[in-house]
């Protein structure tokens, strides 16, 4: 019998246990996200639009991508990198001169995914550090072939001014060489 007090006593103090780390201000969090939604029924999907440049310098002192992960040679040599994952953090500009005016910069990694061609599994989340919707992201992931002059990829999520987002992004280099490429994206999003 005192096994079985016991033991649901146990139950109940670690059941009750999380409830009682709830703070006053993570309640408020649940209220306001609560009132977010209740929102959408009224809502109609708002459409942005940006435009920008992202600059990759992949060596040199001003270095903004990484490999994290080197090309395995143990299996054979590969000329598109097969393998390789690079971490990034690179600025995002109106212009595509680095001197321009910063509207973000867009951090994530890139693996080298395929081994006929040079095409990288991208995933990336652009940061707004300036204007109306600074603080707010957007997510893209998807195949990036980099030396086609186009290329088309998903929005698949997004934070503050762009929860729920969905969308594209192209993108075509404006500059590539060994050390660095300058790529102009267009970004279109749907959001609430």
């Amino acid at each position: 019998m005192e096994k079985a007090v016991l033991k649901l006593f146990f139950v109940a103090v670690f059941m009750f246990i999380p409830l009682l780390g709830h703070s006053s201000s993570s309640t408020e969090e649940n209220r306001e996200l609560d009132r977010w939604f209740q929102k959408l029924d009224y809502s109609k999907p708002k459409l942005t639009r940006f435009h920008f440049y992202f600059h990759d310098t992949v060596s040199g002192p001003d270095q903004t991508s990484l490999p994290v992960v080197p090309s395995p040679k143990s299996i054979k040599p590969s000329l598109t990198l097969f393998g390789q994952v690079n971490i990034f953090d690179n600025p995002l500009t109106k212009e595509p001169e680095i001197t321009s005016e910063r509207l973000g910069v867009a951090q994530g990694l890139y693996s080298f995914a395929s081994q006929e061609e040079y095409s990288v599994l991208l995933a990336m989340t652009i940061v707004f550090t300036s204007g109306t919707n600074n603080g707010s992201s957007v997510t893209i992931l998807g195949r990036n072939p980099v030396l086609q002059p186009r290329r088309e990829f998903p929005i698949v999520g997004g934070t503050g001014d762009f929860r729920l987002a969905r969308g594209f992004a192209t993108a075509s280099n404006y500059v590539a060489n060994a050390s660095m490429a300058i790529v102009e994206y267009n970004v279109t999003v749907l959001h609430y």
